[in-house]
C-alpha cells in the first residue's frame, strides 16, 4: 500500500540569503518533487556596532527556526572581491546566520549563487529579475517576493532540487557533522563513519 500525499512527512526548508544590513530567509515544504510556500521575509539589522548587528542576524534566525521548526537550512555561498572590508563585513554575517541556525540544532547546506540560479532558472548568470520570477512560478504565488526573500526561497528549492538528485542517484553518504551536511562518495563513508558521532 502506498502513502497518498497527506500522509507522507514533509521536508520543510529553511532557505538563507546572508547579508549584514538585510538578510532574506523563506521556507519552503518539500513532499515528493512538489514545492509548497510556507513563508519569506527579512531580518534587518539596524544601525550601530559590528557585534550588534552580528546578534540581531544571530537571534533573528534563532527566532525564524523556533517559528516554523524547518528540518534543514540552506545557506548562499557568498562571494565579493572588489572591496575586502565588504568581504569580511559580509563573511562575519554569514557566519552570525550558520550560527543561528546551528544553534537550533539545525543541519545546514550550502550552496554557491551559481549552483542556486542553476538549479532554479536553468542559467547560472541569470538576473535577480529572471529568479524572482521563476520563484514566483514554482511556488505559485501572487506576486513575485522582494529580492531578498527571492533570493532565499531560491536557496532553499536548489537545496530541495538538490536532495532530489541525490536521492535519484542513490547517494545515501550524507552524513552531519557540527551543524553542517557533508557529501561523502563511497570510498570515504567507512573511514569517516568510524571517526563521526
Amino acid at each position: 500500500m502506498t502513502a497518498t500525499a497527506s500522509q507522507r512527512v514533509a521536508t520543510r526548508i529553511l532557505g538563507l540569503d546572508p547579508g549584514l544590513r538585510v538578510t532574506g530567509f523563506g521556507i519552503v515544504d518539500q513532499l515528493g518533487s512538489r514545492l509548497r510556500y510556507v513563508a519569506s521575509g527579512c531580518i534587518r539589522t539596524p544601525d550601530g556596532e559590528l557585534p550588534g548587528r552580528l546578534r540581531c542576524l544571530l537571534d533573528g534566525v534563532a527566532e525564524v527556526v523556533d517559528t516554523y521548526s524547518p528540518t534543514v537550512a540552506a545557506v548562499e555561498i557568498v562571494f565579493v572581491n572588489v572591496n575586502p572590508k565588504s568581504t569580511l563585513l559580509l563573511g562575519q554575517a554569514r557566519g552570525a546566520v550558520i550560527c543561528g541556525a546551528v544553534s537550533r540544532d539545525l543541519p545546514v547546506a550550502e550552496y554557491t549563487a551559481l549552483q542556486i540560479k542553476q538549479a532554479v532558472v536553468g542559467y547560472g548568470k541569470a538576473h535577480k529579475g529572471q529568479v524572482q520570477q521563476m520563484v514566483q512560478r514554482l511556488l505559485e504565488l501572487p506576486r513575485p517576493a522582494g529580492p531578498d526573500a527571492s533570493d532565499a526561497l531560491a536557496c532553499a528549492i536548489c537545496h530541495a532540487h538538490a536532495g532530489a538528485a541525490a536521492s535519484r542517484l542513490g547517494l545515501s553518504g550524507t552524513r552531519r557533522r557540527g551543524g553542517r551536511l557533508l557529501q561523502l562518495p563511497d570510498t570515504a563513508r567507512s573511514a569517516v563513519r568510524d571517526r563521526m558521532p
